[in-house]
Parts: structure tokens; C-alpha cells; sequence
């Protein structure tokens, strides 16, 4: 294996964490809000915690696609 291709690999898995965070905290802040939790009613604490649990559930549900997909 070259060295361009190791650097690629490298990149590509750096980019793909940091892709995969920023998209799993806009998805926090979307459920939030963008509300603090502090400033919340307990009644929007509870309707957030459903929504990021919602979308774990989304998140799984499309790795499981991807994984019978192949």
C-alpha cells in the first residue's frame, strides 16, 4: 500500500467521525430546541429526551438497512 492511499484512509475515517458527530449534535440540538436543559419545563426535558431516543432508534434502524442492503 502506498503512502497516498494510508494518508486517504486515514482522512477519510477522521472525516467520517467528525461528519457522524456534527450531524448527531445538530440532531440533539433540533430535539432541544436549542433550549439549554436548565431552561427547559420538565414537560420540554421529557419531549426532547423522546425525540433523541426517536432518533437513536432512526440512526440503528438505518444501519440495519445498510447492513441487509449489501
Amino acid at each position: 500500500m502506498d503512502l497516498s492511499r494510508l494518508i486517504q484512509m486515514i482522512v477519510n475515517m477522521v472525516m467520517r467521525r467528525a461528519v457522524n458527530g456534527a450531524i448527531n449534535r445538530g440532531i440533539d440540538y433540533a430535539a432541544r430546541r436549542g433550549k439549554a436543559p436548565a431552561e427547559q419545563t420538565p414537560e420540554e426535558r421529557a419531549q426532547s429526551h423522546e425525540a433523541r431516543e426517536m432518533a437513536k432508534k432512526a440512526r440503528k434502524a438505518a444501519r440495519i438497512a445498510r447492513r441487509l442492503g449489501r
